[in-house]
């Protein structure tokens, strides 16, 4: 005697269920990753922009304490709006790096700037180790320029430091 092609539908009992469960749950588990993976980009997509925005503030302000340095040099008051303490003082020990980590521990967090007269420094024009500003006009302007600053939330922070020559 031959067997049926088919099984009967006693002998199939529950299979389907139990197919379809398993289907279930791996789309859950699919669905459940997916916005899990979804939730961390747009985290990131945060952080970038609070970073972007936090260094877009520094580059900015950095420009304009450019062009206070470049209106003083050049006495043309394109940016006479303005003004920035700049230090004349060669051997104080600055350190931009250490001065950005230094601002990021302060809270509440506030945009920083330093601006410093290198030209002197660098040019030979006056000791090192005195620690004095140059007596005489400098030949030979040169700034250092370091700013922080943080984005509107202060959530994120950077920092920008040049070496400036008007």
């Amino acid at each position: 005697m031959r067997r049926p092609a088919f099984q009967s539908p006693v002998a199939q009992r529950g299979a389907a269920l139990y197919v379809a469960l398993m289907i279930l749950i791996l789309l859950a588990l699919l669905g459940i990753t997916g916005m899990q993976v979804a939730g961390l980009q747009e985290r990131m997509a945060a952080n970038y922009l609070g970073v972007n925005q936090a260094f877009q503030t520094a580059e900015a302000d950095l420009r304009l304490r450019e062009c206070f340095i470049e209106g003083v040099v050049n006495r043309d008051g394109a940016c006479a709006a303005g003004a920035t303490t700049i230090e004349q003082r060669c051997d104080d020990g600055f350190d931009a790096t250490n001065w950005a980590a230094q601002m990021s521990t302060d809270v509440p967090q506030v945009n920083r700037v330093n601006v410093r007269s290198i030209g002197s420094c660098i040019s030979g024009n006056s000791p090192l180790d005195m620690g004095v500003g140059p007596v005489n006009e400098d030949p030979n302007p040169v700034y250092q320029v370091t700013v922080y600053a943080t984005n509107n939330a202060a959530t994120a922070n950077a920092a920008v430091d040049t070496i400036f020559r008007p």
